[in-house]
């Protein structure tokens, strides 16, 4: 039977060191990912866990392999943020088969629904993510006196779930009744979560001069690399309403010097040390919820003072 947790931090763990848990991460080169590691090693350390951390550098073969190395090497659980989410069952399968608990944080595996009892998902809820961005997106325009406006939406990964999602969130904010403003989708394509890719596609855009009045990114990472085109490009920043997703330290600053308008918490800190709670307790036989969502909150300059020291 499934359960489900709309929660902050999970219960403490236990007093007692255990042996390593084994973490891989689809890769140590991204700013949020890097807040979510070091969450995690930190949160160990404070409560005496060992964990080992691995980069899978986002290869999915490499994950699975490290995945295989953990079990060999008799980790007592396995945390694993999924460098591509529609693989996670042979990962699941794997563990399965050797009867070590697995966590799966920050990115949803394809297989969620149909965890086995040892197996746990920690993350924010993505609905939520995307939605929060838009809402304020259609409240700004709105804001701005616009009754129609034109946008470009920056994807994730395709492969990833949250960028699948995060994308669908913004088709159903500006398909809903909520929004409140006619909002047109000039194009929509995937910059990867990438700063660099980004400002190359958001360059590419701005070369045919199209007009538009938004640019709603699934991430932060993308949301300045568009900005940063966009200043090159000598756009006023002030006549567009940048979007993204993840409150990192840069969208916060980018935030402060006037450029970027939205950003949406997503709690680093908060799921790395969830998924330690529940593979701590798993490994030790313990019940725990199957699904633990932590809370999106909307970032805006109002309440930015808020979250400056977080991711």
């Amino acid at each position: 039977m499934k359960k489900y947790l709309i929660a902050g931090v999970m219960a403490l763990m236990g007093t007692t060191a255990m042996a390593d848990i084994g973490v891989t991460m689809a890769k140590f080169d991204d700013n949020f990912l890097t807040v979510l590691r070091n969450g995690i090693q930190s949160y160990a350390d404070a409560n005496g866990q060992k964990v080992q951390i691995e980069d899978a550098q986002g290869d999915v073969a490499k994950q699975l392999d490290q995945i295989n190395n953990f079990i060999a090497s008799g980790v007592t659980a396995i945390i694993v943020n999924a460098v591509d989410t529609s693989a996670t069952q042979a990962m699941s399968d794997a563990a399965a088969a050797a009867n070590i608990p697995l966590v799966y944080v920050n990115r949803q595996p394809i297989n969620v629904d149909t965890l086995p009892d040892n197996q746990a998902f920690v993350a924010s809820n993505e609905v939520d993510s995307g939605t929060l961005e838009t809402l304020e997106v259609c409240r700004l325009l709105k804001e701005g006196g616009k009754a129609e406006a034109n946008v470009y939406v920056m994807q994730g990964e395709l492969s990833n779930q949250a960028a699948v999602q995060r994308t669908a969130d913004i088709h159903d904010v500006i398909g809903g009744t909520e929004c409140g403003v006619k909002v047109n989708i000039i194009d929509e394509q995937t910059a990867n979560w990438s700063r660099d890719e980004a400002a190359t596609l958001m360059t590419n855009w701005l070369s045919t001069g199209t007009a538009f009045d938004a640019v709603i990114a699934n991430n932060d990472e993308m949301a300045i690399g568009a900005i940063q085109a966009m200043k090159a490009g000598g756009i006023d920043m002030a006549s567009v309403i940048v979007a993204g997703i993840d409150a990192t330290q840069d969208a916060l600053a980018a935030m402060a010097a006037g450029d970027q308008d939205i950003t949406v918490f997503q709690d680093a800190a908060g799921q790395g040390s969830g998924a330690v709670d529940a593979a701590v307790k798993l490994a030790a036989g313990e019940a725990v919820e199957q699904k633990v969502y932590i809370p999106f909150q909307l970032v805006t300059p109002a309440n930015m003072a808020d979250f400056t020291s977080k991711n």
